[in-house]
């Protein structure tokens, strides 16, 4: 089956076509860094009229790449939530429209869903085991989903076809489960980063740029205290490391010089990585270098206690900061010294895509799922239980 993804939760419009859940066949996104580069963050209106603008010719785009037609595709699945509702509105309406127009299946997805598939597509992309095989060995863990808008735990449980577990609906195809164990209950983790980068002058997205300059400091120089929560040990916040940055600012040179980067940053326009590192003191770097220090720490310590706590040996790590090299890095050391099993999608699908959405949209089509013209979008949308 031909599946059409269509993904515009936040500020990247995409679509891709993907064959039987595993074969991606096109994967288009277009971009919306430059729009929102000058205010630091995504401007929600600026957002929507930027997915009017892209949403038909991205999807064009995506079935040329694919070399098909849109009547040859199968269904089309959507991102119906979460994110932001102007955003989810232009894609669900446009899949919607397609899916009546050509009398195709629809279906929605969970954006975060979408997320944690993306590493089970990567997993059947670079092969080495069967389908099947692959769904039941990684979807019996813990997935991490860490993005600019989400930092969430999940247990996830894959039911194959035709086991025990697996319902009627379901015996067609590998069924999924989820229970959220823990999420941020302030900023998430790559808004942290955004805000961090705004704070200092070094640009959006803040993610990529903190995790070039880091390199180039010492994340010892800097040490940040160690998050503590009541309740869930489960649960993130990052208010505080944010917080915590702008208080060593305030009224230091550092404040000063951030000033006059950015004032150098609006005058030359477009900057290299290279330009900005020697534009930033060591004071700076060093910062930089022990803010991400702190983030990576306490995600990779809550993630690996959460899968200890679910006595499960596979993780998953998706979203955005999911590129970030030195979580990779720590994640890979980690599971070397304590025998965990962690898998990453490739950057290209960590980031926002539709390629993940028409893969997690294939398993609930095999599963019987449809949606009609009710289905709306939901910027809260929550995905499985909550433990």
């Amino acid at each position: 089956m031909l599946v059409l993804g269509i993904e515009s939760s936040c500020d990247e419009t995409a679509a891709a076509v993907v064959a039987d859940g595993e074969r991606v066949l096109s994967n288009v996104v277009a971009s919306q860094v430059l729009t929102h580069e000058k205010y630091g963050g995504v401007v929600p209106e600026l957002a929507s009229r930027e997915h009017l603008r892209q949403i038909v010719p991205v999807v064009e785009e995506a079935c040329r790449r694919a070399g098909v037609t849109l009547n040859e595709v199968g269904a089309v699945a959507v991102t119906e939530g979460p994110g932001l509702i102007g955003s989810l509105l232009v894609g669900l309406v446009y899949a919607k429209a397609v899916a009546m127009a050509l009398r195709k299946p629809l279906v929605g997805v969970n954006h975060l869903e979408g997320h944690i598939h993306a590493v089970l597509l990567e997993a059947k992309i670079a092969g080495g085991a069967t389908p099947t095989e692959i769904e039941q060995s990684l979807f019996s863990g813990v997935a991490l989903v860490v993005s600019g808008g989400h930092t969430s735990l999940f247990r996830v449980e894959a039911r194959g076809p035709g086991s025990a577990q697996a319902s009627e609906r379901s015996s067609r195809a590998t069924a999924f489960s989820y229970t959220q164990l823990g999420k941020t209950r302030d900023d998430a983790a790559g808004e942290a980063f955004d805000k961090v980068a705004k704070l200092l002058a070094l640009g959006y997205p803040g993610g990529p740029v903190i995790d070039r300059l880091a390199r180039f400091g010492d994340a010892q120089a800097v040490p940040f205290g160690r998050v503590r929560m009541k309740g869930n040990p489960f649960d993130f916040s990052f208010s505080g490391l944010k917080t915590a940055v702008l208080y060593r600012v305030r009224g230091t040179a550092l404040a000063k010089e951030a000033e006059e980067r950015r004032a150098w940053r609006e005058a030359a326009g477009r900057v290299t990585p290279d330009d900005l590192g020697a534009r930033c003191s060591r004071e700076t770097l060093d910062l930089v270098a022990g803010f991400q220090n702190a983030v990576v720490t306490d995600l990779v310590e809550r993630t690996l206690a959460a899968a200890e706590r679910a006595v499960v040996r596979s993780v998953l790590v998706s979203g955005g900061v999911a590129c970030n090299s030195l979580l990779r890095a720590r994640f890979a050391a980690e599971a070397e010294r304590t025998g965990f099993r962690v898998a990453f999608p490739s950057p290209q699908l960590s980031t926002d895509n539709a390629a993940m959405i028409a893969a997690a949209g294939y398993f609930k089509l095999m599963a019987g799922e449809r949606a009609d013209s009710s289905l709306t979008a939901h910027a809260s949308l929550p995905l499985g239980d909550v433990q």
